[in-house]
């Protein structure tokens, strides 16, 4: 299929288009570059053997949206195009809406205008927000605390509502976790702009010498060390859910399918800068002796001690589950990381 990918060139897009070219989609993105780079689209087509056509637009701009559209046919959708930044979306929460919802609605008014009926979201585990109870099910209650999981779970409620409007439009939503890691090759991988708002990108910048320390918020959570547990997913495993999503629209209609992409396991914050540690180690021997000092700060406001996937439901779905460990999580990060300490920008 020819599918149109928002967001294509980001960190979570840009693996995703690989994957995609893997099953034998024709892969075009759009993405208006204020969070992402043209070098990671360009190393990404050489990964593929392919080449990824961009069309640098904001999805705020509707009338540009439909001319894209209209001067060419998609089989499907993959959304990923949003802000996403927790912190900052509390501080501004209007450019959150204004980007991501209306960016949305967008979407999907040329989606239905021109006749493009298959769809695949990147939505976040977020919703869940402070669960009763964890491993977190599809089916828990959503309490979401930040305007950033507000705005994904109002998008996922205008693609119900486009789904039951039409009965031939067709749709999964993908909760994630924690996507972290990087390509095995090393030249593709995250780089965040300013002071990572993840845990992973962090540690690198502080291993590779970009930081001092890592600031660990709350070593008195009710967790096995104190600190808290998430669900850490390689993103390459995040990246073929997309296009084993993708594939089950070509060949059967999901009415707004919501599925968790996480392992099903909790990690703490000190079990995986420990095990970032020694996968270093074992991988890199010039990196040896190389530690992340960290520092126990207070508890950041909204955080919950624990929080991991019950993925279930993707497996008996389409057929996905992930397939890489922590190890392999924390060798690929470093891999990109140590090959390119300023991220994109030195490149």
């Amino acid at each position: 299929m020819k599918i149109l990918v928002t967001g294509g060139a980001g960190y979570i897009g840009s693996h995703s288009c690989i994957e995609l070219a893997a099953s034998n989609h024709q892969v075009v993105i759009l993405d208006n570059l204020c969070n992402a780079s043209l070098v990671s689209i360009a190393r990404a087509e050489k990964l593929a053997g392919t080449r990824f056509p961009l069309h640098r637009i904001d999805l705020r701009d509707g009338e540009a949206v439909h001319r894209l559209f209209e001067r060419e046919h998609f089989d499907a959708v993959v959304h990923f195009a949003a802000l996403k930044a927790v912190g900052e979306s509390v501080e501004k929460p209007l450019d959150y809406y204004d980007n991501n919802v209306v960016g949305s609605i967008h979407l999907l008014q040329a989606m239905r205008a021109h006749g493009c009926k298959r769809l695949v979201f990147s939505s976040s585990a977020t919703v869940y927000g402070n669960p009763d109870s964890v491993p977190v099910n599809e089916d828990a209650p959503l309490r979401v605390t930040n305007p950033y999981g507000r705005t994904k779970l109002v998008t996922e409620d205008m693609i119900r509502d486009a789904c039951a409007a039409d009965p031939q439009f067709s749709a999964i939503l993908l909760r994630y976790f924690n996507p972290v890691g990087a390509h095995p090759s090393g030249e593709i991988g995250e780089d965040p702009r300013g002071i990572p708002n993840n845990l992973m990108p962090y540690i690198c910048q502080v291993a590779v010498g970009r930081r001092d320390h890592l600031g660990v918020f709350g070593g008195d959570w009710p967790t096995v060390d104190g600190t808290g547990v998430r669900d850490y997913i390689h993103v390459v495993d995040l990246a073929r859910a997309h296009a084993d999503a993708i594939n089950a629209l070509e060949y059967a209609r999901h009415p707004a399918t919501t599925l968790n992409l996480g392992t099903g396991q909790g990690i703490s914050v000190l079990q995986l800068v420990r095990a970032f540690e020694q996968a270093r180690v074992r991988a890199f021997e010039q990196a040896s002796g190389r530690k992340v000092p960290c520092e126990i700060v207070a508890r950041r406001a909204g955080d919950v001690a624990a929080v991991y996937a019950d993925p279930r439901r993707a497996k008996e779905v389409i057929g996905w589950q992930a397939a890489r460990g922590v190890d392999e999580m924390c060798v690929d990060a470093w891999r990109w990381q140590s090959r390119n300490p300023e991220g994109y920008g030195a490149a």
